[in-house]
């Protein structure tokens, strides 16, 4: 058992934290920007709701940390009574957030300098992989920190895998949300070829869900979108902040990515129709329209 603090108790951190406690058997202080999370966890769940993410990370062998943005994580590690300031030598700093490999670079070495460490580990698999202990974490940092930080990450994962320095995890993360962006995409304008055609979605799918067309994404998604429901997963505006990080990088270092900048734009035109809030399986709404 360890002394583990969580900061940010959103769609996925609140069931991230609850899998330390339930799975884990770990001591927790949390924290969230809006009070009331905090305390309705520790109702729930025990431990102690913290006034700052410095009070949280006081005593804590390992503090994590799922947030929504570059901006929001600086917020919440080096800002006024950021996690930082309250971290224990030796500790391990475990950032969960997708968000660019420059920031995860920048604490990486304002935590090294303060005597902890840091790993930048975005996950996949969405809510439900939080929910149900599943999640994919793509890790980087030192071998060290992660070594003593996976025991404790594996209860609420199915797959930690270091993959490289301060920074390699979010390029991962950006990999994978290049790959789901073609994918729905192309997932959404296979259905909506398929209803134009007037065939049967169910059957269809059924078939060539079998063979290579197979996706996560077929398997969980196309009920929903050939349904015109769009509440259950990733939200546009978040999957848009991804896109955009992918983009920036891809810019600097002679990446080439036209189908991930075109889906991009077909996402801000799902904005536009007032889709922000939905899931990123909208794209065939967007279809739909023309």
């Amino acid at each position: 058992m360890a002394n583990v603090a969580f900061i940010g108790l959103g769609v996925m951190g609140f069931p991230m934290a609850r899998h330390l406690v339930e799975k884990g058997g770990h001591a927790i202080a949390v924290y969230n920007r809006t009070a009331a999370k905090a305390e309705a966890f520790v109702a729930r769940h025990g431990g102690r709701a913290a006034a700052t993410p410095a009070e949280a990370a006081k005593g804590a062998d390992f503090v994590f940390a799922c947030v929504g943005n570059d901006d929001d994580l600086r917020q919440v590690t080096i800002g006024a009574d950021g996690a930082f300031s309250g971290m224990e030598k030796g500790a391990v700093f475990i950032d969960h957030t997708t968000a660019s490999a420059d920031v995860a670079r920048e604490l990486a070495a304002a935590a090294a300098d303060a005597g902890f460490a840091f790993l930048d580990a975005p996950v996949s698999g969405g809510q439900a992989g939080a929910e149900n202990g599943v999640l994919t974490v793509m890790v980087g940092g030192e071998e060290a920190a992660f070594d003593r930080a996976k025991p404790v990450i594996d209860a609420f994962a199915r797959m930690v895998v270091l993959i490289g320095p301060a920074g390699a995890g979010q390029i991962a993360k950006m990999m994978n949300q290049i790959c789901i962006a073609g994918l729905v995409q192309g997932l959404a304008e296979s259905i909506h070829f398929g209803q134009r055609a007037g065939l049967d979605i169910e059957t269809v799918i059924g078939a060539i869900s079998k063979g290579a067309a197979q996706s996560w994404q077929m398997e969980n998604r196309w009920k929903t979108m050939a349904a015109g429901e769009f509440g259950f997963g990733f939200a546009v505006d978040w999957m848009r902040k991804d896109l955009g990080i992918c983009l920036d990088f891809a810019r600097r270092t002679g990446a080439k990515l036209p189908v991930t900048a075109l889906v991009d734009q077909f996402y801000a035109d799902v904005q536009a129709m007032g889709g922000s809030r939905w899931d990123t399986s909208s794209l065939i709404a967007r279809l739909e329209t023309k």
